[in-house]
């Protein structure tokens, strides 16, 4: 993949419309909303854009802050994924979802998009001072994991999934040092 075709950004109302359509396209396939920041849950896009009120509320001391970043193909400007970056880890996060959540849109996957989007969510990382980051996705999910071993992700564990997160009901745990140079395998 030409790596230079797809960019983080931060959402603002010029994508405004094609979030929405994410958010339904989504729902229409009974996909699961990672790394959406609670897409799934706002009947607008400026509700949505309001994280940190919207979600310090929701979560209160379990709240922890995050950057969410669209991944946008630079060739159309067509948003083909989403990622949030999350700056800490509650003890559900450590547990069940890690420091990043990611999706891709389903008629773009199995095209590099995730592996794209979480090297340079992992760049964001290590500028914030994030030397160690947990990524945690459905057994089932192969790609994802594929997506996560690429970016140097190495499997810690894998744990029961008591909060019915996944369809398999084991959580696979890995993590990635970011000491080093970011390397990835394609």
């Amino acid at each position: 993949m030409n790596f230079d075709i797809l960019e983080l950004i931060k959402p603002s109302n010029e994508y405004k419309e094609q979030v929405m359509n994410y958010r339904k396209v989504f729902l229409d396939n009974n996909e699961s909303f990672d790394g959406c920041a609670g897409l799934e849950e706002c009947n607008t896009y400026e509700e949505w854009i309001d994280f940190e009120n919207r979600l310090s509320k929701k979560y209160g001391e379990n709240y922890v802050p995050s950057d969410v970043y669209l991944g946008v193909r630079k060739s159309d400007n067509k948003l083909v994924g989403i990622i949030d970056i999350r700056k800490g880890l509650t003890d559900f996060l450590y547990n069940f979802g890690g420091n990043i959540g990611y999706s891709v849109i389903p008629d773009e996957r199995r095209k590099g998009y995730a592996t794209e989007m979480l090297r340079q969510g992992l760049t964001k990382c290590k500028a914030m001072n994030i030397n160690r980051v947990l990524l945690c996705c459905d057994k089932e999910n192969i790609g994802s994991a594929k997506t996560i071993i690429a970016n140097g992700g190495v499997l810690e564990n894998e744990v029961i999934d008591e909060v019915n997160l996944t369809k398999s009901g084991t959580i696979q745990r890995y993590w990635i040092s970011l000491k080093k140079d970011i390397q990835i395998n394609i």
